[in-house]
């Protein structure tokens, strides 16, 4: 009785019943465009990354976490305002894991053309905890065991204090990485003022421009012995490098050739991520573009060793002042020519 009561109740329902067909293709273009959504999310990490370290060459950034739940916004305009990219080239040869290059890329408001910043590693600075350590143990306390976006986090969030400026995203690369790259983009071009015995394996960088493949390349990067101001003079070369690897993108517009770009991220991997910070992609890209058309102003923060500390540095206060109003207020290209000692040659 009670089964045949059900049936009837059923029958007399099923005309209320909306048809399943609609809601199926709903369920379907909604997970199709999740599919759609978390690709363009890859490509669009590992796509910046190419494009910052067209800007100075080196491996990892801070993803920040996915907005799922919300609705897809609607493209952001382009910015406006000056710019800063920061990029740590990370040395992974030993569980430290220490943040070896540290440069700020600064896009100045009328994107005239790029300013590379070089930070030294060594230089002190505050820490958490309340003691002073050299910059590159942000990175290392930072990432603990192997947390890099933490390790990110905490170095930019040092160079912010630092520099008085916020830092709007960023790029982390290991030396494999720009191995990688350096060999994808057919060398990089590089100008030394003196010549580089490399004491790793031996390996000579006579003066004068030439081209390195990523072998070549990671092995000066890495060189600070046997140079006259040691580990300065390795700044100088990264931004050497940098300055190189952003020239022969250009000339190969890779950018701005969606199959080179996508042959090129292929070739470096899905594993690379980035903060593109409060700005989209598509606005990323074109800034840096609009900005690389000219030469690169590349510029070391004004330090001055502290032999009676810890072995580091610590800002000039003859200079270090001015530099950060320069790079507060976007007038960096007064400042280097007002300081052409601060400028490194890059021919």
């Amino acid at each position: 009785m009670i089964e045949d009561e059900l049936r009837a109740a059923f029958a007399r329902h099923e005309a209320l019943t909306p048809p399943t067909g609609p809601v199926r293709a709903a369920i379907d273009r909604a997970v199709a465009h999740r599919r759609r959504r978390r690709r363009r999310v890859r490509l669009a990490g590992t796509a910046l990354a190419v494009a910052a370290v067209a800007l100075v060459g080196f491996t990892v950034v801070t993803p920040r976490p996915p907005q799922s739940t919300r609705p897809a916004a609607p493209p952001s305009p382009a910015p406006t305002a000056a710019l800063n990219v920061l990029l740590l080239g990370l040395d992974e040869a030993d569980a430290s894991r220490r943040a070896d290059s540290i440069l700020l890329v600064h896009v100045p408001a009328d994107r005239s053309r790029l300013y590379l910043v070089s930070i030294p590693r060594d230089l002190l600075v505050p820490m958490p905890d309340g003691g002073t350590d050299k910059l590159s143990a942000t990175f290392t306390q930072g990432a603990g065991s192997g947390d890099l976006a933490a390790g990110y986090r905490a170095t930019r969030q040092a160079v912010t204090r630092l520099t008085g400026v916020p830092v709007d995203a960023g790029v982390v690369l290991t030396y494999r990485d720009a191995r990688t790259l350096t060999d994808a983009v057919g060398g990089v071009p590089v100008c030394l003022p003196a010549a580089v015995r490399s004491v790793h394996t031996g390996r000579r960088f006579p003066v004068g421009c030439q081209r390195l493949d990523g072998a070549q390349a990671v092995d000066l990067l890495r060189q600070r012995y046997g140079l006259r101001d040691a580990v300065l003079d390795r700044e100088r070369n990264a931004l050497r490098y940098a300055a190189g690897l952003l020239h022969q993108v250009r000339e190969q517009g890779i950018t701005t050739d969606p199959v080179r770009l996508g042959r090129l991220i292929g070739q470096l991997g899905p594993a690379l991520t980035t903060d593109t910070g409060d700005l989209s992609l598509p606005a990323l890209l074109s800034l840096a573009g609009r900005a690389s058309t000219t030469d690169p102003v590349a510029l070391g923060l004004p330090v001055r060793y502290q032999e009676w500390t810890a072995r580091g540095f610590a800002p000039d206060p003859t200079l270090v002042d001015g530099f950060r109003d320069a790079l507060r207020g976007d007038r960096l290209a007064g400042w280097a020519a007002a300081h052409p000692a601060q400028v490194t040659s890059l021919r």
